[in-house]
């Protein structure tokens, strides 16, 4: 029940992270006209910034290093994204897949990959280690 309960909150917060990214994504291409990849750029970082602050305190509540943590997942985001963006270039240009179709499916193994990944590498020993009080 209490891995249940890891992948339930996991996935709320993923939904949060996405909407961040969608929402941070649409306020600096639309409104401020940065270029593409910038604005896809720090809307990902900030997601990813409030999915692993999330996660680590509530999801995973671990008193791991978080430099060391945040680095952990830095080095997923590192292989993820090249391979994903490849992915998608690959199903949408050369298959002729639909373009949403294939987002959809690269948030999904980016959900499930990255939870695989965070319960057993990047929090796996440190799990159930916060303590309640000032170690937030």
């Amino acid at each position: 029940m209490k891995e249940f309960k890891r992948v339930i909150k996991f996935t709320l917060f993923s939904i949060s992270a996405g909407l961040i990214e969608m929402g941070v994504f649409a306020l600096l291409n639309e409104l401020l006209h940065l270029p593409y990849w910038v604005s896809y750029f720090i809307a990902l970082v900030l997601s990813v910034l409030w999915n692993f602050t999330l996660n680590r305190k509530f999801t995973f509540q671990s008193a791991a290093n978080v430099p060391v943590a945040m680095m952990k997942v830095a080095a997923y985001y590192v292989v993820f994204t090249p391979l994903s963006s490849w992915l998608e270039h690959y199903l949408t240009m050369s298959l002729g897949w639909n373009e949403y179709l294939v987002t959809a499916i690269n948030m999904v193994l980016n959900f499930v990959t990255e939870f695989l990944y965070q319960r057993f590498f990047v929090f796996g020993k440190t799990i159930d280690t916060k303590k309640t009080g000032k170690d937030s």
